[in-house]
């Protein structure tokens, strides 16, 4: 349960039991329950929408679109956003390694940082109000699972792709995390997933084909990062988790649609 909660506590701004003092232990057993913290979002964000959606009778899905990307935004405190900027300012910023690191580990926010987020942001709200458009039942059941296996991605890519730098906060991730942890991780989902099966076995098999999808970019991007810096970093954890929602999202929709 400690684990659980310095994953919460960290990668969301939920804190059920304030945890000051962590351990680099604690931070690596944390891995194994990420999906763990995006069902605990995607609850959140499906409370939240249904309680809209009620409140407006289903005729705003722009208007619900804009709100998810809200929260995922303020419920994570913009962690992985920022995660994403500085991946792409010193990702694709055309210098050698050493100079990339230094891009993504200084904390203003470039150019093309933003202009790469902007268009994420643009994209996924265009996804999310297609999905309204859908039914309610797809846009509530695609936005449980988005963070469940956009968490998951982390997992696989702090699992399979060494870490960049010699030490730093996402090391601890990485020196923990073994195929074990990927394998309890991948069941923990699915267990997750499951309940979608009470909505639709087909509802639930789009979300296990979207997560497929997610997991080849996510393995893409997490193999073109080691090919450029030697191996990934925190930032890089955070890019994945937004971009592997989005192609969830991308995937599910086109399934769905």
């Amino acid at each position: 349960m400690r684990a659980f909660l310095i994953g919460l506590q960290f990668l969301t701004r939920i804190s059920i039991v304030r945890q000051s003092e962590w351990t680099e232990e604690d931070f690596g057993r944390s891995v194994r329950y990420f999906p763990a913290v995006g069902a605990v979002l995607g609850l959140i964000y499906v409370a939240i929408m249904f309680s809209a959606i009620e409140l407006t009778g289903g005729r705003l899905p722009t208007f619900y679109a804009g709100l998810i990307f809200l929260l995922t935004v303020a419920l994570t405190g913009g962690i992985h956003c920022d995660g994403f900027m500085d991946t792409f300012d010193g990702l694709f910023s055309g210098r050698d390694r050493e100079r990339m690191l230094e891009i993504m580990k200084d904390s203003r926010v470039g150019a093309f940082g933003v202009v790469s987020f902007v268009t994420l942001a643009l994209i996924e709200i265009a996804t999310l109000g297609e999905l309204a458009g859908l039914s309610t039942e797809n846009l509530l059941t695609a936005i449980y699972a988005m963070p469940i296996v956009g968490r998951l991605m982390m997992v696989f890519v702090i699992g399979l792709f060494p870490y960049a730098r010699a030490s730093g906060m996402g090391k601890a991730f990485s020196d923990r995390t073994d195929g074990r942890t990927m394998i309890f991780s991948t069941v923990e989902a699915i267990i997750l997933l499951a309940p979608l099966m009470i909505a639709s076995g087909e509802i639930f098999l789009t979300a296990l084909m979207g997560s497929m999808m997610a997991f080849m970019y996510a393995f893409y991007f997490g193999y073109y990062a080691k090919k450029k810096l030697g191996g990934v970093t925190g930032d890089i954890y955070g890019a994945v988790e937004l971009q592997s929602e989005l192609i969830f999202l991308i995937a599910f929709l086109i399934i769905r649609a």
